[in-house]
């Protein structure tokens, strides 16, 4: 009990110390309250609470630089052991997967720990099948005649003149014997278990063609950064970035059915070849394992270090992207932006009339704001705009409607019953002529002129239910970028008080991707997707959470809903409607709770967009401390609800 106490008071001592530490950087306890007041009122709270996680972290252990090494230190390790022990049992039918290694000049050093990591896997089933690409180095040549010689798993071929990754991967391919293919850089290591977990994936479900994990880097001195926690398969963000990439494992029929390693381009080889497998399976098929399987090497001249160390991948990507969208026969094409590539679908046909739905009461000046963005930077016809008067009081605010009333484009209906979110827009719907809805509210303002267009791009796609877009507060910084089900207990806006410009996590701020849910604050969706689903839960989720509701019944009918960030506009947030303060509102909030905590358990608990390595506490994609992972996620079954087979890229084959 004494040594305890002894423990805790260190700990104190330690945090009293770092506290002060931040007292003085700051100049002064006034001042560190003064700043501690603007970070609170400007919503970037998460600076302060990120930073007083770090000086708790530090206060544990000194020694810590940052969240991930205590990740690493204090899960990661006890976590690798447990798996070993678990996976080293024996198994009948076990899988061979071949590791192909194409090999070009790379420091010795580095080489010697890429093989030596393959050798120290718990999972004996391997072959390492090394293409050398010319190396002019006689000791890469003896060294790895003498690993062949030494370890009979260890295939090793020499070509008689220079080729490239995609020649040497497809000449190492060749010598593969194993079911699944394992890809790997001559310069990176993976660790003990990576092998095992991959093997208890095929193992466990038969039907799986592709496998990738998380990943993260290691410096020259073996210390490691950067991890990418991944979403499970998300197509529209892979259209962005190589969302496979490390540790990538495809079956090998896959890869010889999809023609291999292509010509022509090298540095983004991979990505080129996973986009044809997906011509040929469905999404069901696509496994990801949430655990780090694969360490980048970064060094002088490496894409870990430097994406711009290659600029020809990115081209590269670009390239493999085009002719995915010929082959498959996607009215879409591929744009540049920021430094980023996309694929945006193509307008077919005559433009649906849309049906902006915005719930009002009072706030005239909100109102005005809102229906005159819509009027004066809105591009796209034909629109209507249907406001619901949710008994409106103020008189500026009714002289307002009744003019709006008169606008060719406008129609004004009275919503006489309190305040329930889910019953407006419900009655909306049954008066809304468009084909397409958006649901809009009144303290919004628009910011980019193409925002429909952008966002029906998406929606009219079959496999798409709801489009949200890119919220901003006042003060630019993120309101909105998608919704992560289970952050703050229930579902919360990820990236929250990020600057406008900011990628944030591996970029996932700026690029379209798949979100379990999107805000109602702009929403859009087909009305037909919207009325098969029921619309809004008026009974159990009046206020909040319907939208969140909605979308999660879209995702269990096989939709797909999307955030794009290239439709963008200001939100001031609950400005008509106020905070939850009553008794009466506590009560009924903690119903919603409730309701959403029972209806939708397997989506808190798991988020496919989402990784179980990051908290659950901030919004801004950090790792979780506490953690929350639970080793019975390794390996998974997808939900059948977040990945039904119907869910897959309309090119693909069943």
């Amino acid at each position: 009990m004494t040594s305890r106490l002894s423990g805790i008071s260190s700990r104190l001592l330690r945090l009293m110390i770092l506290l002060q530490r931040e007292i003085r950087r700051q100049g002064g306890i006034v001042r560190f309250l003064k700043r501690l007041c603007t970070i609170m009122h400007t919503r970037k709270w998460i600076i302060i609470a990120r930073r007083w996680r770090k000086i708790k972290l530090q206060s544990r252990d000194p020694g810590l630089l940052d969240d991930y090494q205590y990740w690493i230190r204090y899960f990661e390790s006890p976590l690798s052991e447990e798996i070993n022990q678990t996976l080293a049992g024996k198994h009948t039918d076990v899988p061979l997967i071949s590791i192909l290694m194409p090999v070009h000049d790379p420091e010795l050093k580095f080489l010697q720990a890429a093989i030596h990591s393959v050798q120290q896997q718990r999972y004996p089933h391997w072959e390492l099948c090394i293409a050398d690409d010319c190396s002019q180095n006689p000791q890469i040549i003896h060294f790895l005649q003498a690993s062949a010689k030494q370890d009979r798993r260890i295939k090793v071929t020499f070509a008689q003149q220079h080729g490239h990754i995609s020649r040497t991967s497809n000449q190492a391919l060749a010598m593969a014997r194993g079911a699944f293919i394992a890809l790997m850089d001559h310069d990176d290591v993976i660790p003990s278990h990576a092998l095992a977990c991959v093997a208890r994936v095929i193992m466990q479900f038969p039907d799986v063609r592709l496998i990738y994990s998380d990943e993260d880097k290691i410096d020259e001195k073996g210390m490691r950064y950067g991890a990418y926690f991944k979403p499970d398969w998300n197509l529209h963000l892979f259209y962005s970035q190589n969302l496979f990439s490390h540790l990538g494992v495809y079956q090998r029929e896959l890869i010889i059915k999809a023609g291999g390693f292509r010509e022509g381009y090298e540095g983004s080889q991979d990505y080129d070849l996973v986009l044809r497998c997906l011509l040929h399976i469905r999404a069901s098929q696509i496994m990801h394992i949430p655990l780090i399987l694969y360490h980048w090497r970064a060094c002088s001249g490496s894409a870990a270090q430097n994406e711009s160390a290659k600029p020809y991948a990115r081209k590269a990507a670009v390239a493999a992207l085009q002719d995915y969208i010929k082959t498959g026969n996607l009215a879409a094409e591929v744009q540049i932006h920021n430094g980023s590539w996309r694929l945006k679908y193509l307008p077919a046909g005559k433009n649906p009339l849309i049906s902006i739905i915005i719930p009002v009461r009072d706030n005239a000046d909100l109102l005005t704001r809102c229906i005159d963005s819509i009027l004066d930077k809105t591009c796209y016809s034909p629109l209507e705009i249907l406001i619901i008067n949710n008994q409106s009081r103020q008189q500026q605010c009714l002289e307002l409607l009744w003019q709006l009333n008169r606008h060719p484009c406008i129609r004004v209906y009275d919503y006489d019953h309190g305040f329930n979110y889910a019953a407006i827009n419900n009655y909306a719907v049954k008066h809304a002529k468009g084909d397409v809805l958006v649901l809009l509210n009144n303290d919004t303002r628009i910011i980019s002129r193409d925002w429909l267009e952008e966002m029906l791009a998406y929606v009219i796609q079959e496999s798409i239910g709801a489009v949200g877009a890119k919220l901003l507060f006042p003060d630019e910084t993120v309101q909105h970028a998608g919704v992560i089900i289970g952050l703050g207990g229930v579902a919360g806006h990820v990236h929250l008080g990020l600057d406008k410009n900011e990628a944030g996590y591996f970029g996932r701020a700026v690029l379209p991707q798949e979100f379990s849910a999107v805000t109602a604050a702009c929403l859009m969706v087909k009305k037909k997707d919207y009325v098969q689903v029921g619309g809004m839960d008026e009974t159990d989720l009046k206020v909040a959470f319907n939208d969140v509701d909605f979308c999660l019944k879209l995702k269990s009918q096989g939709k797909l809903n999307i955030y794009t960030p290239y439709a963008c506009l200001f939100h001031i947030t609950s400005a008509s409607r106020g905070d939850d303060s009553s008794d009466e509102q506590k009560q009924r909030f903690a119903h919603e709770i409730a309701v959403m905590q029972q209806r939708w358990e397997a989506f808190i608990q798991h988020d496919p967009a989402y990784n179980p390595n990051l908290t659950l506490f901030y919004p801004d994609m950090s790792v979780a401390i506490p953690f929350r992972h639970d080793i019975r996620l390794f390996g998974r079954k997808n939900n059948t609800a977040a990945h039904p087979d119907k869910h897959k890229n309309t090119t693909n084959k069943p």
